[in-house]
């Protein structure tokens, strides 16, 4: 199987520069749609809308037997990741794409922490300094005491934390049901868990709005499924540096687009948190374990 995967890098790295593209576009089109829509309806909307595409899931989501534990990982799942998407869009309408997209590189390696705490997965002195060098990477972003920190980078810097959480309860759930249940039921629990929340701010959209926030679904559902393909082709070792690609083209368009200063400091610290996601990953390819640390774009909205 390994060896199948392997023989097929230039069709992953393909697949994983779709997803970037997606994924890019997702940031675009909340960052056009702008403040008037208060975040929290932005994200309810996001995954309302877009629970048009569970439809192919309806057949083994219906089949499947849930146990009541099994339920209640899932519903801490949505609560938790409903947070983060909340956090991210807030992020999203107060500090530049290219930060966005750097410091949301930091989830991965939050992952690497929390599967070390909760999961018991042995944390090498390897492993110890990447985290290191991601931290400095995030720190060179923020650069305190030499810029202001605003609103929006604590919002990302906590959403990067909350979807590595996320992330950590999909590990847990996914060795009991298939993929489908566990896509399906995440979309289903943060439209419950954002429902409040977009009530309590509710401004009425327009249709342009909310065929901006359709749009928003539908990329970030294809996002999700060329980054499958992507998988499918090649291991995470070989798509993840590929995944950088994001920032510059986040740094490129927030400069063209939206007249987003280009910070090299952004791009640097950026750089060094990928680097230390892909050297933990490729480690885990080395050792022949089960990953554990996820894929960038798998801590996406």
């Amino acid at each position: 199987m390994e060896s199948a995967r392997t023989a097929r890098p230039m069709v992953g790295i393909f697949w994983m520069l779709v997803t970037g593209v997606c994924f890019v576009a997702v940031t675009a089109i909340v960052k056009y749609l702008g403040p008037r829509i208060p975040p929290a309806e932005q994200a309810f909307l996001r995954y309302a809308l877009g629970l048009v595409f569970l439809i192919p899931m309806l057949r083994p989501m219906l089949r499947t037997r849930i146990s009541g534990r099994l339920l209640a990982l899932f519903g801490a799942r949505g609560v938790l990741h409903a947070i983060g998407v909340m956090l991210w869009f807030f992020a999203m309408t107060r500090i530049p794409l290219a930060e966005v997209t750097a410091i949301n590189y930091l989830a991965p390696v939050y992952v690497t922490l929390g599967a070390a705490i909760f999961l018991g997965e042995r944390l090498a002195l390897r492993r110890i300094l990447a985290v290191v060098v991601a931290l400095i990477g995030a720190a060179i972003i923020l650069r305190p005491g030499f810029r202001e920190i605003l609103p929006g980078h604590l919002a990302m810097l906590l959403a990067a934390v909350v979807f590595g959480g996320s992330y950590l309860l999909a590990k847990v759930t996914a060795d009991r049901v298939n993929a489908a249940v566990v896509v399906g039921m995440l979309s289903i629990w943060v439209t419950l868990a954002l429902a409040p929340f977009a009530a309590a701010v509710w401004v009425t959209p327009t249709l342009a709005e909310l065929g901006i926030l359709f749009g928003v679904a539908c990329f970030a559902t294809a996002g999700h499924y060329t980054m499958t393909l992507a998988f499918a082709a090649a291991p995470v070792a070989v798509t993840q540096p590929v995944t950088f690609l994001q920032l510059v083209w986040a740094t490129a368009l927030g400069a063209l687009v939206f007249a987003e200063p280009v910070d090299i400091w952004v791009v640097l610290g950026g750089g060094l948190i990928l680097a230390s996601v892909t050297f933990i990953t490729w480690r885990e390819a080395m050792l022949n374990r089960g990953p554990i640390t996820p894929p960038t774009p798998a801590t996406k909205v």
